[in-house]
């Protein structure tokens, strides 16, 4: 503190400061993605474990002997479902009443903003059918959900059949302390949002039902399961949720503990784990699955049903089977054998989970990266906008300080000085920027129907069009309002008074966004800040303009589009990827207009206004 009260020491820190700012920005943008690479690597990858007491050992008796009846029950589930051309609910019905559970119906309707040209809907009718088998031994506080979609053509009616077959076995079982919902749902996540609201008695997406529900009680976990073959030769399990939730880690722990119990393989993203940790292909194995989570997290839509339950505080994962090339296989017996150890051990639980981690990353199923591990790595990459905003901040002083001591000394300014701007001069920037962003948030949904009268586009089509329209027409906006609003507006003092602001700004945003995505953070700051950092009217603007343009939000969604394709080993070719990129545009907009889904909106209203104050910042004259 004493060194900082000398002014001559904080003249040589300052001058100090602006000689390094270059290497140390660049060197912490460094080891900022180097952190982050060195995720899969085994000493920052601890092995998981199990952190609840209740679940910590997976010492039961499984006694499930129903695979056939679980087949029987989806051959006829199958046949009376393309006798009704969709979901038969009568016969769920009925078939669940004879198993002895309560069975209720839930009607509902959903109006898209504009229609789901991927899956062919707009007005969406549906009903969920769902059995309460009560709990003997406790007075239905608690409860579990066994969740089946219903989908179209022959998908998902082994897992139907499966579940049905479980039920039966469940409901002569008399150690249940909590109720256990058997869930079939039609439309997929529309039918388990409208499910899910009414259920909970809210209303967050407008979506109408009809009916009164029977409740259970209060929802501890839930597991979606997905299952198209009469064998299976592993299981792909899927944690992400709506805006990147994830659920407790305990529950993924507890599901790899049944599988390998019951010799079935379990793969994440698709991957399946090494062993051989040590060796470099391991750890490109690793990196490549960790990345997929990244990817998958950050586009903040549910991989599956379980995503709309972690907005609710209840913890679920989707389990998803797969009939592949591998020589073993295994039957249903098996399959439910790992389903009843699961709920056996979830039926144990004193609490909801809480004790093992929320925030996490996974390179396999048996390891995983905690927040504390690697929140380094997005505050490297964060730390590169420090040293630039306070080279801006020291350069803005040492200008007014100036000006400020001639003033004192009573002398008169400099003819031509450059006068102080205001923040009033900021005003026109910001408005400008922020109304583009407005813009592109309101007007392709709103102005699809002028779209297509005066073009020759359907509504979908309109409104993606609508949303390019605007997003590039904000590039070519008049940002020079600071010429008239104040005079010598367009001196260095007034973009860097302006750059200022917007690090300031960028920073603040990717700072709140982390700590709930994490992996939508890490991926904007690796893109935004470099080209944030590097900005200015002075110097080769082409180049600088190239490097903002490839910084935007969209050319991060293009990339990573491309990025997950060589992931899978399914390389996109540039046209394919257009599509892609495209289809997603219009699925961000219906995820966040269906089930409120963040990531267009930030966008939208935060990443892409403080985008333009950067373009502002480049074409300052």
């Amino acid at each position: 503190m004493g060194l900082l009260s000398d002014p001559q020491c904080r003249r040589a820190l300052s001058r100090l400061v602006l000689r390094l700012n270059t290497p140390l920005c660049a060197l912490s943008y460094v080891a900022g993605l180097g952190w982050f690479l060195a995720l899969a690597f085994q000493p920052l990858a601890p092995r998981t474990y199990m952190s609840e007491n209740a679940m910590g050992s997976t010492m039961v008796e499984e006694q499930f002997l129903f695979g056939e009846r679980a087949l029987s029950y989806a051959r006829e589930f199958a046949g009376h479902k393309k006798k009704a051309g969709g979901m038969p609910v009568a016969w769920l019905e009925k078939t669940m009443w004879n198993l002895g559970l309560e069975v209720h119906k839930q009607p509902f309707s959903r109006t898209l903003p504009f229609p789901d040209e991927t899956r062919e809907r707009y007005m969406v009718k549906g009903t969920n059918v769902y059995g309460i088998l009560r709990a003997p031994r406790a007075a239905s506080t608690e409860s579990l959900v066994l969740s089946v979609p219903c989908s179209e053509g022959p998908h998902n009616n082994q897992a139907v059949g499966l579940m049905l077959a479980l039920a039966s076995y469940f409901r002569g079982q008399i150690y249940w302390a909590k109720d256990i919902i058997f869930l079939v749902n039609e439309h997929d996540l529309l039918g388990m949002e409208a499910w899910l609201e009414a259920y909970h008695d809210v209303n967050i997406t407008g979506v109408r039902s009809a009916g009164a529900l029977g409740r259970a009680g209060a929802i501890q976990a839930a597991v979606s399961l997905e299952l198209s073959s009469d064998v299976v030769t592993s299981f792909d399990v899927a944690v992400e949720g709506l805006n990147g939730q994830l659920p407790n880690l305990d529950l993924l722990n507890l599901f790899h503990a049944f599988c390998q119990k019951n010799g079935l393989l379990c793969t994440i993203q698709g991957k399946l784990q090494r062993s051989d940790w040590d060796s470099l292909p391991a750890y490109a194995h690793s990196l490549q699955t960790l990345l997929l989570m990244v990817l998958a997290q950050a586009s903040g839509r549910p991989r599956g049903d379980h995503g709309l339950f972690l907005r609710y505080r209840i913890e679920a994962i989707t389990l998803r089977g797969i009939n592949s090339f591998r020589q073993y296989k295994y039957d249903m017996t098996t399959v439910g054998k790992t389903l009843e150890g699961m709920f056996r051990k979830l039926n144990n639980l004193l609490e909801r989970l809480h004790q093992s981690y929320f925030f996490y990353l996974l390179p396999s199923l048996s390891r995983f990266v905690s927040i504390g591990i690697y929140m380094p790595a997005f505050g490297f990459l964060i730390l590169v906008l420090v040293p630039h905003a306070l080279d801006l901040w020291m350069k803005l002083s040492k200008c007014d300080a100036g000006s400020a001591e001639r003033l004192w000394d009573g002398g008169e300014p400099v003819a031509g000085e450059e006068p102080r701007p205001g923040l009033l001069a900021l005003v026109p920037p910001l408005l400008i920027c922020h109304a583009a962003g407005l813009a592109l948030y309101f007007l392709p949904v709103l102005g699809q129907r002028v779209a297509t009268q005066h073009f020759p586009v359907s509504e979908s089509e309109a409104v993606v069009l609508t949303l390019i329209a605007i997003y590039v027409a904000g590039m070519a906006l008049p940002h020079n309002t600071h010429r008239w609003c104040w005079r010598g507006g367009g001196s260095d003092r007034g973009w860097m008074t302006l750059k200022l602001l917007a690090l300031l700004y960028l920073a603040v945003q990717l700072g709140c966004l982390a700590l709930l995505n994490f992996s939508l953070g890490f991926l904007l700051a690796a893109t935004m800040v470099p080209a944030a950092a590097a900005v200015q009217p002075t110097g080769p603007k082409v180049l600088l303009a190239a490097l903002l343009v490839l910084a935007t939000p969209a050319a991060t969604l293009l990339l990573g589009i491309f990025l997950q394709r060589e992931l899978v080993e399914a390389p996109a070719a540039a046209a394919e990827g257009w599509q892609l990129f495209l289809a997603a545009l219009a699925e961000g907009l219906l995820q966040h207009h269906l089930y409120g889904s963040f990531l267009f909106p930030f966008l939208a209203l935060g990443a892409y206004p403080c985008w333009l104050l950067l373009w502002n910042v480049l074409f300052w004259k």
